[in-house]
C-alpha cells in the first residue's frame, strides 16, 4: 500500500488552468506538509519561464534552471511548510516521464538538502511525489520515490481532492535574540573564506538551537502530549511559543587566535509554523519550530552574502582595508495562501526594496497573486544604521555609516562582519580587525 495525499482542490484547479496553456511540457513544485500517516499537499506552484529559453519538443527540460527554482521557494517556505515533489503537465505517456520526473525529484531534493543546516530526524518522511498530468485527458498518475535511496523505484501512491484541507491547521509563532560572533581567517585574498566560515558557525549554533528548551504557552510539554486537546474540531488554534537556549561555557580547549575579522549577528527574529490539525504532537511543533529558526536566519544572511559577493566581483580593488560596513538584513513578510485560511508563506524584503518588489517575487516563484495590502508586515519592522552602534565597537580602527542599500558593499573578503536581527529587523556590519 503506497502513501496516501490529500490535496486542497485549489491544486485541481490550478493543474486544470496550466493544463490548456499552448506550452508543453510545463513543470512545477507541490508544496505541504508530510505526517506518518499521510501527506498534505496544500498548492501548487509552475516553474517560471525562463527568458532566453527556446522551444523545446517531448520532454526536454531544464533541469538546472528547475532545481534553482525549487532553491528559491525553499527560502519562500515557513516552518511546516515543505517542497513534498514535483508534477509535470505533458501529452506524453505517464511511461514515458517516469524517468524524467525521477531525475527531478531527485536533484530538487540533493540541491535543497544542501541549502539545510539541520539533520534529518528519525522519524523524518523520506518519500518524495512525482505527479504526471496528461494535458489533454487531465488524467494524473501519482508516483512516490523514497531519496535516501539513489536505487528507490516508483511506488504507487493515493491522490485525493480535498477542500479546506489547512483551514484549521495550527499556527506556533515564537520570536528569538540572536547573538554570534564568528572569526574569520587571516586570509584577505578569496572572497569565499566568509561563506565558508559563517557556515560553519551557523551550523553549530543550529546544534545549540536543537539542544533548546522550547515552551509552548508558557508550557514545556511532554514530547506525545497532543497541541490540540481541549481544542474544538476545525476551529484554528495560535499558539506561542519560546526557545530557551542554554548560554556556552568556556571550554579548557578555548584558545586565542589571530584572525582576519568577525562576523556578528545580533537581534531578534520571527518564527512561524504550521502544523496539521491530525493529532499533532508537541515534539512536531518543537521541531519544526526550531528549523524554522535556523533556516530563518541562514537565509537571510546567505541572501545578503550572495549580493554582496556579486557587488564584490563588480568593484575590486577600489576599497581601503581598514573600514566598517553596516548593512540591513532583510526583514521577513508574510503573504497567506489563501485568504480564508491561516497558512501563509513568506518573502525577504531588504531596507532598500517597496512591497511592489516582495509582490513581484511571490509571482514569480509561487504564482500568487498577491496585493500590497495582503502582506502582513507587522512581524517585524525595518532595520536602521546607527552611527553609535559602531563607534563604540572597541576594535574598530575607522568608522563609516552607510544607507543600507544592497549593491554598496565591496572587498567582502577583507572585512570583518557584524550582522544584527532587531526585534522584527536585521542589519550588518562589516569591519577590518
Amino acid at each position: 500500500m503506497g502513501r496516501s495525499y490529500i490535496v486542497e482542490d485549489a491544486v485541481e484547479g490550478y493543474l486544470s488552468k496550466l493544463c490548456k496553456q499552448q506550452a508543453s511540457p510545463i513543470t512545477g513544485l507541490l508544496i505541504g506538509q508530510s505526517s506518518t500517516q499521510r501527506d498534505f499537499v496544500i498548492m501548487a506552484t509552475r516553474t517560471p519561464q525562463r527568458e532566453e529559453s527556446t522551444a523545446v519538443t517531448g520532454i526536454c527540460l531544464d533541469k538546472e534552471w528547475i532545481t534553482e527554482h525549487a532553491r528559491q521557494v525553499f527560502r519562500m517556505l515557513p516552518g511546516g511548510l515543505s517542497i513534498l515533489g514535483v508534477f509535470i503537465i505533458t501529452d506524453n505517456d505517464a511511461k514515458d516521464a517516469i524517468t524524467t520526473l525521477r531525475q527531478l525529484v531527485f536533484a530538487v531534493e540533493n540541491l535543497i538538502s544542501w541549502e539545510r543546516l539541520w539533520e534529518p530526524a528519525d522519524d523524518d518522511v523520506t518519500d518524495c511525489i512525482t505527479l504526471h498530468v496528461n494535458a489533454k485527458t487531465r488524467k494524473t498518475i501519482c508516483r512516490t520515490f523514497d531519496i535516501t535511496d539513489p536505487k528507490s523505484v516508483a511506488r504507487p501512491a493515493d491522490w485525493k481532492y480535498q477542500s479546506g484541507v489547512s483551514s484549521s491547521w495550527i499556527t506556533v509563532s515564537c520570536c528569538l535574540n540572536v547573538d554570534m560572533l564568528v572569526p574569520l581567517p587571516d586570509n584577505r585574498t578569496i572572497t569565499e573564506n566568509m561563506d565558508v566560515c559563517l557556515k560553519e558557525e551557523l551550523k553549530a549554533w543550529a546544534d545549540k538551537i536543537k539542544s533548546g528548551v522550547c515552551l509552548i504557552d508558557g508550557k514545556r510539554l511532554q514530547k506525545d502530549k497532543e497541541l490540540t486537546v481541549g481544542q474544538k474540531k476545525n476551529v484554528r488554534q495560535m499558539c506561542r511559543a519560546q526557545l530557551l537556549i542554554t548560554p556556552e561555557k568556556q571550554r579548557l580547549t578555548d584558545t586565542v587566535q589571530w584572525c582576519g575579522g568577525t562576523v556578528s549577528v545580533r537581534g531578534a527574529i520571527h518564527s512561524k509554523i504550521y502544523i496539521h490539525s491530525n493529532k499533532p504532537k508537541a515534539n512536531l511543533a518543537e521541531k519544526l519550530l526550531k528549523r524554522d529558526v535556523v533556516s530563518t536566519v541562514a537565509t537571510r544572511v546567505q541572501m545578503l552574502l550572495e549580493e554582496l559577493m556579486t557587488s564584490e566581483e563588480e568593484s575590486k580593488g577600489s576599497r581601503d582595508e581598514h573600514h566598517t560596513e553596516q548593512f540591513c538584513l532583510p526583514r521577513r513578510v508574510f503573504c497567506p495562501v489563501k485568504a480564508t485560511g491561516p497558512v501563509c508563506v513568506c518573502d525577504y524584503q531588504f531596507s532598500d526594496e517597496g512591497l511592489s518588489e516582495v509582490t513581484d517575487r511571490l509571482k514569480e516563484m509561487l504564482d500568487i497573486d498577491a496585493a500590497e495590502e495582503d502582506l502582513d508586515t507587522r512581524q517585524e519592522i525595518i532595520a536602521e544604521v546607527i552611527e553609535s552602534d559602531v563607534t563604540a565597537e572597541s576594535t574598530v580602527e575607522s568608522a563609516e555609516v552607510m544607507e543600507p542599500k544592497r549593491n554598496n558593499y565591496i572587498g567582502v573578503a577583507i572585512a570583518t562582519a557584524v550582522a544584527l536581527l532587531a526585534t522584527a529587523a536585521s542589519m550588518l556590519y562589516l569591519t577590518d580587525m
